[in-house]
């Protein structure tokens, strides 16, 4: 207790004698053309990300009081079909330091604005690959997970529980498309093969006649270890489980599955994360809401270390070698200096508990573990950092 109050009196103290200092951070939703799907079981929170967003606003200003520091969130809305690189534009006049949720192109539109120059923006919602490849950004860091890391987290346990004979169901999507490609690397990267792969392409309603459907859709995969489905829109993969002609583990979008965040993840202090954000608006924590979280986290993490609220000088700190953010998923995270992409364990999980978290033991790196998961350095075309 004794400690605890001299704690705080110092802290008091160096409030007092430190710069105020105020960050206006800005988060930015462009809604996107939502696919129809067989169930809605599951509606999208209207807050998601933005939830997130307001967590780490006020985990900033829980330090920050004692140290001088304000954290102000400007949030904005641009519906279906509205112009929301415009919105952007109108947001950077006043904010240097963005969020973003929205379509991968429309992003590469907002960095490339000459407003967006010499700001700080994150990507906290878009998985795709080339936004950490080919068309990166210097501007544009990803607090949100990458595809590739996702599917090289399960690829990782296919390996360590020698489930070598895979199939793979998958949707027609965008999303599952570019899912079931980063999937295709990921197995190509740790030695795996995909034995069989087939498109979902049912227009019947699954909800009535899954148990007759899925047995003769999955009859001639034969047999195999584990099937992946690509149903990152949340359509058909539900129907799946349960339902296959083999009684084998089913994996990827649904099932075990590797995401950002899950509720189901309590250790390293995780369970605290989520109970505030549980108390503060009332649903569980995803992925996007986590991403969203720790934006707003490096950058209180960076102005309380440099005393610092300029751009520049928290992005220089932010990739370096001192910069480390708390992240409650067992290891400090840091950015990678050739994309910008937060390096972040991946956990692989079932709706009801935390399976594993990857990086798993034994996938080594010369450089940093973390780095086994997504594009590593000397894969990258990514030109921009350089």
């Amino acid at each position: 207790m004794l400690r605890a109050a001299i704690c705080v009196i110092y802290l008091g103290f160096a409030g007092a004698g430190a710069a105020q200092i105020t960050l206006e951070i800005a988060h930015l939703k462009v809604d996107q053309p939502q696919p129809p799907t067989l169930s809605n079981l599951d509606p999208v929170p209207e807050d998601r990300g933005l939830a997130g967003a307001l967590t780490g606003l006020a985990d900033n200003n829980t330090t920050g009081k004692f140290l001088g520091q304000t954290y102000t969130l400007h949030t904005e809305r641009v519906g279906e079909g509205e112009d929301g690189v415009a919105a952007a534009a109108t947001l950077l006049d006043t904010h240097r330091y963005l969020l973003i949720d929205a379509a991968p192109q429309v992003m590469l539109q907002i960095a490339d604005l000459p407003e967006a120059e010499g700001a700080i923006l994150f990507n906290i919602s878009s998985g795709a690959g080339s936004l950490r490849d080919v068309e990166c950004r210097a501007n544009l860091l990803h607090t949100a997970a990458s595809d590739a890391m996702r599917t090289d987290a399960l690829a990782q346990v296919f390996v360590q529980k020698r489930w070598r004979d895979l199939v793979m169901i998958t949707g027609t999507y965008p999303q599952d498309v570019a899912y079931a490609e980063a999937m295709r690397r990921s197995l190509a990267k740790f030695g795996l093969d995909l034995e069989a792969e087939k498109e979902w392409a049912f227009d019947a309603d699954m909800r009535r006649n899954a148990a007759q459907e899925v047995p003769l859709f999955t009859q001639e995969f034969g047999d195999y270890d584990a099937m992946i489905l690509a149903d990152e829109v949340n359509d058909f993969g539900r129907y799946v489980l349960y339902n296959t002609w083999a009684a084998r583990p089913v994996t990827g979008s649904e099932g075990l599955s590797a995401v950002g965040w899950s509720p189901v993840v309590e250790q390293w202090g995780a369970a605290q994360l989520q109970s505030r954000f549980t108390d503060a608006h009332g649903r569980d924590m995803t992925s996007d809401d986590y991403a969203a979280w720790a934006a707003v986290r490096t950058l209180g993490e960076a102005v309380t270390r440099t005393g610092a609220d300029d751009p520049a000088s928290l992005r220089d700190y932010i990739f370096s070698d001192a910069f480390e953010l708390a992240g409650f998923k067992g290891r400090p995270l840091t950015y990678r200096a050739w994309n910008g992409q937060l390096r972040q364990p991946i956990s692989v999980v079932h709706p009801r508990a935390l399976v594993a978290s990857a990086p798993l033991e034994g996938f080594l790196h010369r450089v940093n573990e973390l780095d086994t998961l997504g594009l590593d350095a000397p894969e990258s075309t990514c030109e921009a950092f350089e």
